[in-house]
C-alpha cells in the first residue's frame, strides 16, 4: 500500500507507468502543489527493487515542495523515477513514452534532467510534451541548471564556513567532494578558484582524475572520502551517505554539498548534530538548479536576477544555522519547520 509507505509524507498523487513497446517503468510522485504546479528532475537508475525506486521518489518529491518553498519559489515538489539501467535501457523512444506520460498529467508536474537524465534528454522530451524545464535552447530557456547548482553549493559552503570558522575567505579550506559529475565537478573549479584545497573522489575514475589533473585535487577511495580530516564534506552524489556507519567517521565539521536525501533517515541529522557537525540541509544548498529554472518555467529568464537569487542561498542557510543552534534542533528539523511555515501562510491565503 502506498498510503502505508515508510517514506510517504500526504503525497497528493504517486503514479505508475508502464510501456510495453519501449519498456519503460516509471513512477511519478507530486507531493504538493499549494505554492505551484509540482517541479522536479527525472532520474533513472538500475533500482535493487520496485520498493527502493518507491522510496526515493517520495523523498526527493517530498524534498523539492521544501526547496521550492525555502527558495521562495512558486512551485511545489515533485519528481520521477525511471526503473533500468541507463546505459542498456534508455532509448528515444523510452523518452518519448515518459514524456507522454507527463503530459498526461496536464502540467500538474514539469519535468527536469537529474541523474542519467541529461538536458538533451529534456530536449528530446519537449517533442512529446510542454511540460519541462531546463531547455538549452528557445527564448527563455535556462540552459543546463548543473552549473547553477553548484553556484548555490558553492554559496553555501562559503556560509557555513563563515558562521563555524568566523572566517570569509575559502583559502586553504580542505575540501573533500564525493562525485565530480555535472554539478560536482563545477564546484570543484570554483573553489579552486578561492584556493581551496580539493580532495576529490568519483566512481568513475577519468573523472576524478581530470580534476585532479586539472585542479591539483587528490584523489581517494569513494568509500572512505567521508572519514577525510577536512574542514568540509561535500557529497554530491548518491543519496544516504550520512548514516549510522559514515556519521561516526566523519572528521569534518562541516557537511555541505549538492546530493539529495543526503540522510539516510531524518533522524540522522540529530546524530550531526550532537557530533557537533554543521550540515546544510540539502535541499536548502542545492537549490540553484531550480532557481534559475523558475524563470524559463514562468517565461522570464534573466540570468543575474537568477545568480543574485542563488547568492541568498548562504543567508537562508545563515538563518537555519542561527535557529538551530538557539533551539538545540538538528537544522533539517529547522528546515522542514521553515518549509511548512510557509505552505501553511499559503493554504491560510486560499
Amino acid at each position: 500500500m502506498i498510503f502505508s509507505a515508510a517514506d510517504f509524507s500526504d503525497h497528493e498523487r504517486v503514479v505508475f507507468f508502464r510501456d510495453r513497446v519501449s519498456g519503460l517503468r516509471a513512477i511519478i510522485a507530486i507531493h504538493d502543489t499549494t505554492l505551484g504546479p509540482a517541479v522536479g528532475g527525472a532520474r533513472m537508475l538500475p533500482y535493487s527493487s520496485e520498493g527502493d525506486a518507491l522510496a526515493d521518489v517520495l523523498r526527493l518529491s517530498r524534498g523539492m515542495t521544501y526547496k521550492s518553498a525555502l527558495a521562495g519559489l512558486p512551485f511545489g515538489g515533485g519528481k520521477a523515477v525511471l526503473l533500468g539501467d541507463p546505459a542498456r535501457d534508455k532509448t528515444p523512444e523510452l523518452l518519448h513514452a515518459f514524456a507522454r506520460c507527463v503530459d498526461e498529467l496536464g502540467g500538474r508536474y514539469i519535468v527536469g534532467e537529474d541523474m542519467n537524465v541529461s538536458v538533451y534528454d529534456v530536449r528530446e522530451m519537449q517533442r512529446y510534451t510542454k511540460h519541462v524545464a531546463g531547455l538549452i535552447e528557445g527564448k527563455h530557456a535556462g540552459g543546463d541548471p548543473s552549473p547553477f547548482t553548484a553556484r548555490g553549493v558553492y554559496a553555501g559552503i562559503g556560509a557555513a564556513v563563515r558562521y563555524r570558522s568566523r572566517q570569509d575567505s575559502l583559502r586553504a579550506v580542505r575540501v573533500a567532494v564525493q562525485g565530480v559529475g555535472s554539478v560536482g565537478k563545477v564546484l570543484c573549479e570554483l573553489l579552486h578558484a578561492a584556493g581551496a584545497q580539493l580532495i576529490v573522489a568519483d566512481i568513475d575514475r577519468g573523472a576524478s582524475e581530470d580534476v585532479a589533473a586539472r585542479l591539483g585535487a587528490r584523489i581517494v577511495d569513494t568509500k572512505t572520502i567521508h572519514a577525510e580530516d577536512v574542514d568540509v564534506f561535500a557529497p554530491c552524489a548518491r543519496g544516504g551517505v550520512l548514516n549510522d556507519v559514515t556519521i561516526p567517521e566523519l572528521q569534518a565539521p562541516i557537511v555541505a554539498g549538492a546530493a539529495n536525501n543526503q540522510l539516510a533517515e531524518d533522524r540522522h541529522g540529530e546524530s550531526l548534530l550532537e557530533r557537533g557537525v554543521l550540515y546544510a540541509p540539502d535541499y536548502v544548498i542545492n537549490a540553484g538548479g531550480i532557481i534559475n529554472g523558475s524563470g524559463e518555467i514562468l517565461g522570464r529568464y534573466d540570468r543575474e536576477a537568477s545568480l543574485r537569487q542563488i547568492e541568498r542561498i548562504g543567508q537562508t542557510l545563515s538563518h537555519i544555522f542561527e535557529r538551530s543552534e538557539a533551539s538545540h534542533e538538528s537544522t533539517n528539523c529547522i528546515a522542514d519547520r521553515m518549509a511548512e511555515e510557509r505552505l501553511a501562510a499559503a493554504r491560510a491565503e486560499h
